[in-house]
């Protein structure tokens, strides 16, 4: 059975609809959720089949009735210099129908009519609406995250299940530490609890960080050296991240981090995976776009507040994936090979296609998962992307492969006509740079589909 995360993302990607009424058994009730949805997106592509339906429907029918041949039309982003950088640094129970009946065979063609249907949604006024209908800023969805907050101890999973679609911004810093498991769910505790984490974090920096080179080892030297020259290189395109204060708090952080996590210490691509954290955090004291804010006026101590917590999430955060950043980075490298794995399921001809080019998924995905797409999207969006992510909690390294997956087929079309240079310059260089929200939508809906298709049939992802 899927989990209640799971269940609400149908609901909100079926454009927020009330719950069905009650009665029924679960099963019945949840397969309800997910065939509005179904329904919903195969309204949006407009007659074209949507593999997901069949696959919810009674096992006899055959797969391929609903199939579409077509392929995509694609939109566009990168292994920029931290791949030259960081070379040195090389991881639904709704288809158990379709798994009994030992029939996925023709998935291929059944993903690719779903793929191929994307970029018509990019200007459909239906599809702009289901967008708007799962938007965080809905009144009826605030509603429900300030109902989940008032709550004299908050229930995760039901704050997850709202928090998947995207979260209002001005809630975003305590339910991102909620999620990560950095506040803890009583509110009572709160306050202390938080207070007691930023105070040991300006223990640790006294500790490791404010100390003179005379005091760290070889080791330590070139790790904090490291860290200054890549401050200057964390989102280069965003002005807000050039300046001093800013690279300062991101070297304290990072380095404090690394000291304290020995088997991986510092790695390349870590330190774009604060500036979520870092934006979030100044959005309590900074009013305005990004563009206009200065740290000059904000005190010491809330500086001080503010690392601490980016310094606690980004260590909840990657607790859940610490093989990513050990030697030779493994779990990244288990990542790759799994995307390469359900490409070859989804899109076969585009598996196919990359593979006689010789391009291996290592030239282009090694980044992607390394920095979680950061560098892949418009800063804009990243944070409503980690809301996703934060709402996944510990499934976040598998989901993320989904992530890719959906990314990647986006130019499905697109990467069938490209040889091998035209193919890394491409994958290097995405043109995601007008994107909007809707776009961004779309990956996660897509990821979402076939996460529910094939999780839960680890057999259709073997070699």
């Amino acid at each position: 059975m899927k989990s209640g995360r799971q269940e609400e993302r149908g609901k909100e990607m079926s454009g927020g609809g009330g719950s069905s009424s009650g009665g029924g058994g679960g099963n019945s009730n949840l397969e309800w959720r997910f065939n509005q949805t179904l329904r919903n997106v195969q309204g949006l592509l407009k007659g074209r089949s949507f593999p997901g339906k069949i696959l919810l429907s009674r096992k006899s029918e055959p797969l391929n009735e609903c199939a579409s041949p077509e392929h995509s039309q694609h939109f566009e982003r990168s292994y920029s210099e931290i791949d030259h950088d960081q070379d040195e640094h090389l991881d639904g129970s709704f288809v158990e129908e379709a798994q009994s009946s030992g029939s996925m065979t023709h998935n291929t063609s059944l993903h690719k009519s779903y793929v191929s249907s994307t970029s018509s949604l990019a200007s459909s006024p239906d599809a702009q609406g289901l967008v708007s209908g799962a938007r965080a800023t809905d009144s009826a969805r605030i509603t429900k995250f300030t109902r989940e907050l008032s709550r004299p101890a908050v229930i995760l999973e039901k704050l997850r299940e709202l928090s998947w679609s995207g979260v209002p911004p001005y809630m975003r810093p305590n339910i991102w530490r909620l999620l990560l498991g950095y506040a803890p769910p009583n509110s009572d505790r709160r306050k202390g609890v938080l207070t007691r984490k930023r105070l040991e974090y300006v223990d640790c920096v006294s500790q490791y960080y404010d100390i003179p080179d005379t005091d760290r080892s070889d080791d330590e030297i070139n790790m904090l050296r490291q860290i200054a020259v890549d401050c200057p290189r964390t989102v280069p395109d965003v002005t807000f991240f050039q300046h001093a204060q800013v690279q300062k708090s991101l070297e304290r952080i990072l380095y404090t981090w690394a000291i304290r996590h020995p088997a991986s210490g510092y790695v390349q691509g870590i330190n774009d995976l604060v500036t979520p954290f870092l934006i979030v955090f100044l959005s309590e004291y900074l009013d305005g776009s990004m563009e206009s804010w200065s740290t000059s006026d904000l005190s010491q101590q809330v500086i001080s507040d503010i690392e601490a917590d980016c310094y606690w999430c980004l260590s909840k955060l990657l607790d859940g994936m610490q093989d990513h950043y050990t030697f030779a980075q493994p779990g990244i490298q288990r990542l790759v090979f799994k995307l390469k794995e359900l490409v070859r399921r989804i899109d076969e001809p585009v598996s196919r296609h990359m593979e006689e080019q010789g391009l291996e998924f290592l030239q282009f995905a090694f980044r992607w998962f390394n920095c979680l797409l950061i560098r892949e999207i418009p800063f804009h969006l990243v944070t409503r992307l980690w809301d996703t992510y934060l709402a996944e909690g510990d499934s976040l390294p598998e989901f993320l492969v989904y992530i890719a997956a959906s990314l990647l087929l986006t130019w499905s079309d697109k990467l069938q006509k490209l040889d091998f240079q035209e193919m890394v310059m491409f994958l290097q260089h995405l043109p995601t740079k007008n994107w909007t929200h809707h776009e961004l939508e779309m990956v996660l809906s897509r990821a979402y589909m076939w996460h529910t298709m094939f999780n839960n049939s680890p057999s259709h992802l073997a070699s």
